[in-house]
């Protein structure tokens, strides 16, 4: 074999490897690159004064276990504490008035507090009516609640907001 095809494998072998360990590299910086966080609090009060009860208190049972989990791999002791503060929840109407095929939109919005640092945060769901949901009104509400809990964990685990 000639020198210039060794030195060429050479060359080869030395690329491959110098991608492979950029590679590796920049995956563990992508994920040390994610917020971590050491616990969650969620602060329903402007919630319970904007919408009142049961609604705040479904949120406050709902989103902590919600965000543990969405976030389980991001909670460390050197972690940030992560404050989720719910100020507003929205239901719209039953009867689905709003949007085509019976549907209806549902909002919480909200701030989550990183290190003192604000951070608007929002869901929105869809509820479509149906004639069981029509007459279990509450247990209808306590779904559509939990719904929204759940879609906002996701956000904010999946970074949408920081």
């Amino acid at each position: 074999m000639s020198t210039s095809r060794i030195f060429n494998r050479l060359a080869l072998a030395a690329s491959l490897a110098l991608a492979l360990s950029v590679g590796a590299f920049g995956q563990g910086a992508l994920a040390q690159s994610a917020a971590t966080f050491r616990d969650i609090h969620v602060d329903v009060q402007p919630l319970r004064a904007n919408a009142g009860d049961p609604t705040a208190t479904w949120v406050q049972q709902d989103l902590p276990g919600q965000l543990a989990q969405a976030l389980a791999g991001r909670i460390t002791r050197d972690g940030a504490p992560l404050t989720v503060r719910i100020d507003y929840l929205t239901l719209g109407p039953p009867t689905g008035e709003m949007l085509h095929a019976s549907a209806t939109l549902d909002n919480i919005l909200g701030v989550a507090v990183i290190n003192g640092h604000e951070t608007p945060i929002r869901a929105t769901t869809s509820f479509y009516t149906n004639p069981i949901a029509q007459t279990m009104i509450e247990q209808s509400n306590r779904d559509r609640v939990a719904q929204l809990s759940q879609a906002l964990a996701y956000w904010i685990a999946h970074g949408a907001y920081f």
